[in-house]
């Protein structure tokens, strides 16, 4: 493949209502829509980098500055064979996983549109729909459980909540009192310390899936030693950022289930490495969400069509976050399963006039 262009666009969209985690509290998604054109076909990606180093360290000024400099200007003079040479091809540039992700995602779209087949079929992935779950942001008790009880009613199999020290038991209390079958799970965005691991253990009785992330978001140590207190499994996100990372992670029992985000990983192919890892070692996967537009969340279902994704993914409704996305195609999920957008590449075109509207800044970079 050889590229004509590539452009990099700074969008800002409102969510619905604030999503409040224990590390912050956002009222709006601000992307990068990374789009790379070759003879004639476009291709779509999204970095979910954040504009400061909440999640991870990653900045969208930073993932902006290494596109900008390095990760484009190789594209556009080296091509490609296969986007899945990308992920080593750029391992000379260390870190950066979602500015690269942003970009390779894009290839990856551009590649399977020009083959006319689906992505996710490029990728070994024959489903044609997938089950999802909903995760809701720190909302009171009383507000969160009727949230929790209209997911259910929606046909939501998996309900995720964020906790952090001081807003744990009681809610937990209520949501499991209120829908004692749901399948539930709590995410603390490393709000927890290895001295919490009593109050950690308690959370035994409410017979969640799995405690996602509660300790340090770098940490793999600590995480091995609180596994072996408690008898919920963990989960890790924020720490796992490579296949090698991954390995080391299941090895070593710093956790049993395994959340796949394609911008920490760094792209499709890394992502692709991570489950084979997954699969050989019987470790459970699902796809985490970043509140993405329809371009990161298409990307996120048709990876999510892999054999070894066996949890119910935060790839939920579009309209729960927005009021209107940048894609045509609506992406909404019955009875909590979501189709595969159909068509070649993610199956989404741009709905232009929006995504002008919401638009920050527009960088075009040509040979």
């Amino acid at each position: 493949m050889r590229f004509d262009e590539i452009e990099l666009r700074v969008i800002r969209m409102p969510y619905r209502s604030a999503f409040k985690t224990s590390f912050a509290s956002e009222s709006q998604k601000v992307a990068v829509i990374t789009t790379v054109r070759s003879d004639g076909v476009e291709g779509y990606g999204e970095g979910v980098m954040d504009p400061l180093p909440m999640y991870r360290e990653e900045t969208i000024a930073g993932g902006l500055g290494l596109m900008r400099d390095a990760l484009v200007p190789w594209l556009l003079q080296h091509g490609c064979l296969h986007p899945s040479e990308l992920l080593d091809a750029w391992s000379r540039w260390r870190g950066n996983s979602m500015a690269k992700a942003a970009v390779e995602l894009a290839v990856w779209d551009c590649f399977a549109r020009q083959q006319d087949v689906p992505l996710c079929s490029l990728l070994g992935g024959r489903r044609t729909e997938i089950e999802v779950g909903a995760s809701l942001g720190m909302n009171p008790v009383p507000e969160t459980v009727a949230s929790v009880e209209h997911h259910v009613a929606e046909g939501y199999r998996r309900v995720k909540l964020k906790i952090e020290p001081g807003w744990d038991r009681e809610l937990l209390t209520a949501v499991r009192s209120a829908c004692p079958q749901v399948e539930l799970t709590v995410d603390a965005n490393s709000a927890y310390a290895l001295d919490d691991t009593d109050l950690l253990r308690s959370f035994d009785e409410f017979d969640l899936h799995y405690i996602e992330q509660p300790l340090h978001w770098d940490d793999l140590h600590d995480h091995a030693t609180l596994a072996r207190s408690l008898r919920t499994p963990i989960c890790l996100d924020e720490s796992l950022t490579s296949p090698a990372r991954v390995k080391a992670a299941l090895d070593m029992g710093a956790c049993t289930v395994v959340n796949v985000k394609v911008g920490r990983f760094g792209g499709i192919e890394s992502v692709v490495r991570v489950h084979d890892i997954c699969v050989e070692r019987n470790a459970p996967m699902w796809c985490g969400g970043m509140l993405e537009t329809g371009i990161g969340r298409a990307h996120n279902i048709h990876l999510a069509t892999l054999p070894g994704f066996v949890y119910p993914g935060d790839t939920a409704s579009a309209s729960r976050t927005y009021a209107r996305d940048i894609v045509e195609q609506p992406l909404e999920a019955v009875d909590g399963v979501m189709p595969v957008p159909a068509g070649s590449g993610i199956g989404v075109t741009l709905d232009r006039a929006f995504l002008d509207s919401v638009t920050e800044s527009v960088e075009v970079l040509r040979q």
